[in-house]
């Protein structure tokens, strides 16, 4: 290919693609919070739309899978307005936020800079994210869409500041354990949009459907486990383990181990684990053959357990 041969990058309107922000820009953005997560490093797991806050709607609230992170996203077609700013901040109080994404098409300078400001002055249990979206397309092609971010947490700059919340010893290895994960599984793998691990035992990847999720975790007596963690609300979980047990021999055919099917009567979730030997404590040695051993089977749960979610749910 020569370079006269090259296609050249055109914008599209965005509402030429969306011609109303809520009934179309909104719906069609939650069924993409992939693409956004990816961009973002993290995985959004979409909670609701139009979600009312008071007197009002905040347009996305979701939450991203392993951190316990509760996210709202407020969007316009359009550039940002002192109305908006004021709309995200009291959504976000209104949701208990710990992550705020203001998504739009035109950031203006003033606005970028807010959002700027409150990332220098919080500390790092909030993330302020202003990210903008264009579309483009190469001559005839379908357009596409592309998202920016333009401002965002600076987490070294608030860990550097935040001299109550320092981690002991034992959250520092689960930091680092877990942070190594991620990478491969994210950079090896294409399992996930992560980027930032947490100082938990446990680290919880999306299933594509709404509180379940494939879990790699430390547990008691030095044993670690694989899992997928059925948590949307207890009569859903109790089903849906009901009809996955089941199909138990099949599955555990598949994956090509017995597993341990916990259905845990006395609590709303659910689980189905492998377990093997394994500490945080151990050598790094020992942590290296534990991460060998959950990225093949968080692979293995989500290659077999996958087609069974999307009939079931």
């Amino acid at each position: 290919m020569t370079t006269s041969q090259l296609g050249k990058l055109e914008p599209v309107d965005p509402r030429k693609i969306w011609a109303d922000e809520a009934q179309d820009f909104t719906p069609w953005l939650a069924e993409n919070l992939d693409r956004l997560s990816e961009e973002l490093g993290m995985d959004l797991v979409l909670e609701g739309i139009e979600t009312k806050v008071g007197d009002f709607y905040v347009d996305i609230t979701a939450t991203v899978a392993g951190r316990n992170a509760n996210v709202i996203i407020e969007n316009q077609l359009g550039a940002t307005d002192h109305s908006h700013l004021g709309q995200l901040l009291t959504y976000a109080s209104g949701q208990d936020a710990d992550v705020i994404i203001w998504l739009t098409t035109e950031f203006r300078d003033e606005h970028r800079q807010a959002i700027d400001w409150l990332n220098q002055r919080t500390d790092d249990s909030l993330e302020f994210y202003a990210v903008t979206i264009n579309v483009k397309r190469i001559g005839n092609s379908a357009p596409a869409p592309e998202f920016r971010p333009v401002a965002f947490p600076n987490t070294w700059q608030k860990a550097a500041r935040t001299s109550d919340r320092e981690l002991s010893r034992r959250e520092r290895k689960y930091l680092d354990f877990f942070t190594t994960l991620i990478d491969e599984l994210r950079t090896e793998h294409d399992f996930t949009n992560a980027r930032k691990a947490v100082r938990d035992s446990w680290y919880g990847f999306p299933s594509g459907h709404t509180g379940i999720l494939y879990t790699a975790a430390f547990g008691a007596k030095s044993r670690t486990r694989v899992e997928i963690y059925l948590d949307r609300d207890r009569d859903f979980n109790k089903r849906l383990f009901d009809s996955l047990i089941e199909k138990s021999a099949d599955i555990e055919r598949s994956i090509g181990e017995e597993l341990s099917w916990e259905r845990l009567d006395s609590r709303k979730a659910c689980r189905v684990a492998l377990y093997t030997e394994g500490s945080i404590n151990g050598t790094d040695e020992d942590l290296a053959e534990v991460q060998s051993w959950m990225v093949k089977n968080l692979l293995k749960f989500k290659k077999v357990f996958g087609p069974y979610l999307e009939s079931l749910v």
